[in-house]
This record gives structure tokens, C-alpha cells and sequence, in this order.
């Protein structure tokens, strides 16, 4: 049997989501289930057989799931209702969608998910210097301190935020 030409083919979307908190171990049948009810429980079953979610790949802490086009919208609220997955507390952060699996995966190379998920550029003072936050997840952040001719980057925890 020949594949289907381009033109008769379903046009899909891919999404990129964050896994919140960072490091958590997810197996991706796992969350498959648990997308599987949060859209099931929000549009019911008709509208999850139109979207025809699927886990495609969980990749550096974040997963790239698979619908038909038009449903994007659909698809990225059930997604931010997903708040565990089998045991394990987590939370799915919608970053990206794109037509292709190969673009998302080079924003997570690049590292441009990270940046793009961040609500606006913070700015601060640290250590009597002005710094702009450029990247704040999980156990640690990254500041930059702004200079005239140099930029140094910072690492400061949490605890070392609280504290001081």
C-alpha cells in the first residue's frame, strides 16, 4: 500500500511543554494517560477523539505532544490542568507550538524554551549591582549583572535569595 500524498494527509501540530518541577522522571505512556484524562474530564469524548493527543517525545525536561491542527488551543488549556502524573506531582508549562517536531527540539538545544517560558525580563539589585534575571526554574537562578562593557553571570539559589 502507497503512503497517502500530502495533499489527502492530516495536518498535525506539535507543543512543547515545560515539566515543572525540573528533573522529574516522567515515562511518556504515563503522561500520555494523564493528558489523555485531563482532556477527556475537560471537553469531554468527542472533542478528545477530534484532538487526538500523543505523546511524541519527553526530552531534556519537556514533552513534545502531538494533535491535529486547529485543536492547538484545546490541547494547551487541558494541558495546564494536568497536575500529576501516575504518583508524581508535576506541571505542564506550555512553551511552543509548531508544525514540525524538529523545530521545537532545536528550541530546547538552543535553549530558547527556557527564555520564552519566562513572564518578562526581571531586573534587580544584587550585591549593590543592577542584574537582569535571564533564567529562574527549579533550585537555582541565573542573573546577569549589567555592566558598561562586560556581562558576568551569577548563579544564586533560592536559599541564598531568602536570605539575603
Amino acid at each position: 500500500m502507497s503512503p497517502r500524498p500530502p495533499t489527502l494527509r492530516e495536518n498535525r501540530r506539535y507543543i512543547l511543554a515545560r515539566i515543572e518541577p525540573g528533573g522529574t522522571a516522567v515515562e511518556p505512556k504515563e503522561l500520555y494517560y494523564a493528558v489523555a484524562d485531563a482532556v477527556t474530564s475537560l471537553w469531554g469524548d468527542a472533542v478528545a477523539g477530534v484532538i487526538m493527543q500523543a505523546v511524541m517525545s519527553i526530552e531534556d525536561g519537556h514533552a513534545i505532544i502531538r494533535c491535529l491542527r486547529g485543536t492547538e488551543k484545546e490541547l494547551m488549556i487541558a494541558l495546564s490542568t494536568v497536575t500529576a502524573c501516575r504518583e508524581t506531582r508535576i506541571a505542564l508549562r506550555v512553551v511552543a507550538a509548531s508544525g514540525t517536531i524538529e523545530s521545537l527540539r532545536d528550541r530546547i538545544r538552543d535553549g530558547t524554551a527556557e527564555q520564552e517560558s519566562m513572564p518578562g525580563s526581571a531586573t534587580g539589585v544584587f550585591d549593590k549591582k543592577e542584574t537582569g534575571i535571564v533564567c529562574c526554574h527549579g533550585q537555582k537562578v541565573d542573573v546577569i549583572e549589567k555592566g558598561f562593557k562586560n556581562a558576568h553571570r551569577l548563579f544564586v539559589t533560592r536559599s541564598e535569595l531568602e536570605n539575603g
